[in-house]
């Protein structure tokens, strides 16, 4: 575990040269820590008690994300190695934010229980324009995302930043293809998805592999998400943006596969392709201890949560039903003319 030492940045001496590169670090860095659980929200989404909500995502964030981020980016066990001195690898996240947040999405969703008013897997986007446009809107902050965890402005930067863009875009293209071919349908939503679960898998690998290697994370990685976004579909639990099969499997196939296609011409660690397969059980061991840690720790966090007298998970049926926004926050994300 961590300790107290930049408590309330306690320790940074704001005079000194290095304090701005501190302040930017700490913000940085406060940004994946609320992305995390934001992400988790897709999967219970229109069911999920508000009030519930607030006090799920502070604790979960101080019982289960900051652990994993020391764990893997501080410092801690999984950094340090189990099986050698180089530790598990995640340039940007694909554990810490992305694997994280989609085990505890997975246990939240089946805790919680489905949406009232249809099954899982049947209540589709209402809004296909703003599906894409949220997607090109995340497609290009991830450059952000993934480029900005190094630092600086070098080449591997550049790197991160062009084996972002190349993984996405392969993984869309793999998406249509797979949908295509299954459904006969080649949709706009699966496309974006399919971005999504590119640029997820790629954010562990970012800095670490090549283009050649980030094409194939990108297309492995749809077809891995794809796959197990059917087989969530099929056990009945409802979880509204794929939010497990997407980031959930996306970052730990991609994970794996850092293990795999890591060069060292690009961030100085030889993957299995190179030679090292110990890397790959070291990502393995990152891969089991997040999954295992979020999903029992989040489950505990919610079942205590839910016994709490007014409290409680779900929403009950009527505000439900006609909508939470309405009832919970008296606002309607879409009014027509001559509605109440």
């Amino acid at each position: 575990m961590g300790d107290f030492s930049f408590f309330l940045l306690d320790g940074i001496n704001m005079t000194s040269p290095e304090a701005g590169s501190d302040i930017m670090f700490v913000i940085f860095q406060g940004m994946f820590a609320i992305i995390t659980p934001a992400l988790i929200t897709g999967a219970f989404v229109e069911r999920f008690k508000f009030s519930t909500y607030l006090f799920f995502i502070t604790i979960w964030v101080t019982l289960v994300y900051a652990p994993i981020c020391h764990w893997v980016w501080g410092g801690g066990w999984i950094s340090q190695g189990v099986f050698g001195d180089q530790g598990a690898l995640d340039f940007a996240g694909g554990t810490v934010v992305h694997l994280n947040a989609g085990a505890a999405a997975l246990v939240a969703a089946w805790m919680v229980g489905k949406r009232r008013g249809g099954a899982a897997g049947t209540i589709v986007a209402h809004n296909v324009p703003y599906v894409i446009l949220g997607a090109s809107i995340l497609w290009f902050g991830w450059f952000g995302f993934n480029a900005g965890s190094e630092l600086a402005a070098d080449g591997i930067a550049a790197n991160a930043f062009l084996t972002t863009n190349t993984a996405a875009a392969m993984a869309a293209l793999t998406w249509l293809v797979i949908s295509g071919l299954h459904t006969g349908k080649m949709s706009a939503v699966g496309a974006a998805t399919g971005a999504v679960a590119g640029l997820v898998a790629i954010t562990p690998a970012c800095g670490w592999v090549d283009v050649g290697g980030a094409l194939m994370i990108g297309l492995t990685a749809s077809i891995v998400c794809y796959l197990c976004a059917l087989g969530i579909e099929k056990t009945g639990i409802d979880d509204a943006l794929v939010v497990f099969g997407v980031h959930g499997v996306g970052g730990a196939w991609g994970a794996l596969m850092t293990g795999v296609f890591a060069s060292e011409s690009i961030g100085g660690v030889k993957g299995l392709i190179e030679g090292n397969g110990t890397i790959v059980l070291e990502q393995l061991v990152g891969i089991v201890a997040t999954f295992l840690y979020s999903g029992i720790v989040t489950f505990i966090i919610l079942k205590v949560l839910d016994v709490i007298p007014g409290l409680g998970l779900q929403e009950p049926e009527n505000i439900e039903m006609s909508g939470l926004d309405a009832n919970i926050h008296g606002e309607r994300g879409y009014v027509a003319d001559g509605a109440d």
